[in-house]
């Protein structure tokens, strides 16, 4: 692993943020049944150029501030993914999105019963495919089941479908795919990640979400109205706080927003 410059970040109390939102967060457990609650009170001087905004105008600034990233390489990812989605439970292990298993950190590969890296923002919807940048984002990809994976190949999501074979509750129909309840806000905030971190003035294409299903190739991920859904009922969890602080701290020194401050994806769609 590179050795990283240190990064100084300044925590203040919620209470004397005057224009910070409390929020209480329900942290589901990694499989579909909740935990405990925990609750994130902080302000995070990350964001300060962005409190107090809306609309286009937090969405752009929301840009600025996660442009500032370090980025890796496709084959880095391998052992970045085991570091970020390590089980909790059992550090030998990687949890797995859309099914929720538990497997061994050294079944990586694409054999059966392995996991591979899941690009949440499917890869070729905007054509960006595993070069370094929006193909190599570590706020977009998991360790996932290779068949499971395949199964999604580069649907949009949605809901309704048919049962996905060790999905763990998942669905999925001639073209779209809806994730078990435990993942559902964590792709939702995966994918507005993409949409404001990629505005096309990077060499890569401008990503945006939108209300459709059946994109294919063009630049787009929906359904916005579901994924909005998704991200209300199903709020950040423990697992998916950690994921976020140990990819700012160790690989690309940038934040997903819509963790931090959930509330932020109504305030600008």
């Amino acid at each position: 692993m590179p050795v990283t410059p240190m990064r100084t970040r300044r925590w203040k109390p919620l209470a004397l943020a005057v224009s910070a939102v409390l929020v209480s967060l329900t942290a589901p457990a990694l499989t579909a049944t909740p935990a405990a609650a925990t609750t994130t009170a902080y302000d995070d001087t990350y964001y300060e150029d962005a409190v107090g905004k809306t609309g286009t105008a937090l969405k752009s600034s929301l840009h600025t501030i996660i442009s500032d990233q370090d980025k890796i390489s496709y084959s880095a990812v391998w052992n970045a993914l085991k570091v970020t989605d390590q089980d909790p439970s059992n550090s030998s292990n990687v949890i797995l999105l859309y099914s929720g298993v538990s497997r061994s950190k050294s079944l990586n590969g694409g054999d059966s019963g392995d996991w591979n890296r899941e690009h949440t923002w499917a890869k070729s919807h905007g054509d960006f495919g595993e070069a370094t940048g929006p193909g190599t984002d570590l706020h977009h990809l998991r360790p996932c089941d290779v068949a499971v994976n395949s199964t999604r190949g580069n649907l949009d999501f949605d809901n309704g479908g048919s049962t996905v074979t060790n999905g763990g509750g998942s669905l999925v129909d001639s073209n779209s795919f809806e994730p078990r309840d435990a993942d559902k806000g964590d792709v939702a905030r995966m994918i507005l990640y993409m949409t404001v971190r990629y505005e096309g003035d990077d060499g890569w294409a401008d990503l945006e979400p939108n209300d459709s299903v059946g994109n294919g190739s063009n630049p787009y991920m929906g359904r916005l109205s579901v994924l909005k859904q998704w991200n209300d009922e199903d709020p950040p969890s423990a697992f998916e706080e950690n994921r976020n602080e140990v990819i700012y701290d160790t690989y690309q020194h940038n934040r997903n927003p819509f963790i931090d401050h959930p509330e932020w994806v109504e305030a600008i769609w």
